[in-house]
């Protein structure tokens, strides 16, 4: 068995002066680094937890990864089984439920894929490569609740 190490480093910029004297004494915004990649990535909390809109939050980027997990492993797949594929956009939307003690959870996730293949025979198998893409899906083998899969799929 293969085993893949991945690291982050995450840099807090929100210290306002008095550090974490209380909650709102402090602003939400970090960077997030990845040795080898060009820029930093801007993160900051919701905006309902006092966080900066303007930049990224863990929950933006946690449904980034399950979309674009789900999105590369049916590319591999289509092309795996003669499905040409020439656009894939997803507007994926995940609920997230918080909890009386400001604890919360993901209770699903809808992925909305619109693609666009070469010929009209390719339509049923690029449908029901979803399913499999799931299966071999490594953010979505780590998640505790379902992720649905509403694809449009149209000729070019």
């Amino acid at each position: 068995m293969k085993k893949h190490n991945y690291q982050v480093q995450l840099e807090w910029t929100g210290n306002k002066g008095s550090g974490t004297f209380d909650y709102r004494s402090y602003s939400r915004n970090h960077k997030i680094l990845i040795k080898g990649k060009p820029s930093e990535l801007l993160g900051s909390s919701d905006p309902s937890f006092r966080g900066d809109a303007t930049r990224y939050n863990p929950e933006e980027l946690f449904l980034s990864s399950i979309s674009a997990c789900h999105m590369l492993w049916y590319l591999h797949l289509c092309s795996d089984n003669g499905v040409i594929v020439h656009e894939y956009i997803d507007t994926a939307e995940g609920l997230m439920e918080e909890q009386q003690d400001g604890s919360g959870h993901f209770k699903g996730v809808t992925l909305r894929p619109q693609i666009i293949v070469t010929k009209a025979e390719m339509v049923d198998t690029a449908k029901s490569l979803h399913a499999e893409a799931h299966k071999k899906c490594f953010i979505a083998n780590s998640l505790n609740f379902d992720v649905e899969h509403e694809a449009t799929i149209t000729i070019l």
